[in-house]
């Protein structure tokens, strides 16, 4: 709280202000050092946390302080080393107790713009999909919802990869409505997304309880062209909307985990 000023809801929970600091890293960064400068095996440690670090050119965000953050070039140790701000023109460093993390989504693209700069002075830790956690050991329609994400992550395994595996935050905390607003704001835009809008692989994840065929008739003018009769076997299908029918929801989720 020394460093962001907090959040200020104005209204409703709907609109949000989001108040930071000026210079966060600049004033950790001194805060750390004079801490370290103290007491160097006792001092406390200080966490900068960066949310979706892919998704700037991080190259050009740190410029040459990326030769800061590695371990040997930190204030207090045998290499440090210390650039001048190029708008303040004052003296610069990272202390050796000022740690950064940046997150970061592996189904995202962006990941492979990340220079080899970068990865040289991250440690690239994954952070996979936890079934064994507290907040997912409750049943949601007569099934542990931990089991569910699980069945639905060895599918996308099986048609994608690991990378694209859904996160256990859909499911924490959930009751059988807000389960439901889970699957149909959250789940099924991402394999929409994931699939390219194949709703035949969506339907192999989530089954037939969510994913249905359209029924339907010749759609098509009348035309002659040649083999037009194998666009009408095209099979279309679409999401089957449940938002308001927990009865359903319940038979689909049955379908889903067979």
């Amino acid at each position: 709280e020394d460093f962001v000023r907090g959040i200020e809801v104005k209204g409703n929970d709907s609109a949000v202000s989001y108040n930071t600091a000026r210079r966060i890293f600049d004033r950790m960064a001194q805060t750390a050092w004079e801490a370290y400068r103290k007491d160097a095996k006792n001092c406390p440690k200080y966490v900068l946390i960066i949310d979706e670090i892919n998704r700037g050119n991080v190259s050009q965000i740190f410029g040459e302080l990326i030769t800061l953050l590695e371990e040997d070039k930190r204030k207090g140790n045998d290499e440090e080393l210390e650039v001048v701000l190029a708008y303040s023109k004052e003296k610069f460093s990272v202390p050796a107790n000022l740690h950064i993390i940046g997150t970061m989504n592996t189904a995202d693209r962006s990941v492979e713009a990340l220079d080899s700069a970068l990865r040289r002075r991250f440690v690239f830790e994954e952070i996979a999909p936890d079934y064994d956690l507290d907040e997912l050991n409750y049943e949601l329609y007569d099934f542990k919802v931990a089991d569910v994400l699980e069945k639905i992550n060895l599918r996308i395994e099986k048609l994608l990869n690991q990378e694209h595996r859904i996160g256990h935050a859909y499911f924490i905390g959930k009751d059988e409505s807000t389960i439901i607003d889970s699957f149909y704001r959250n789940i099924i835009p991402l394999l929409q997304e994931y699939f390219f809008g194949d709703y035949g692989k969506i339907g192999l994840v989530l089954g037939k309880g969510f994913v249905s065929l359209k029924t339907q008739n010749s759609v098509f003018a009348s035309f002659d062209y040649d083999n037009s009769g194998q666009y009408d076997e095209t099979e279309i299908f679409e999401i089957t909307d449940l938002k308001d029918n927990h009865a359903g929801f319940r038979e689909a989720l049955q379908i889903l985990m067979k």
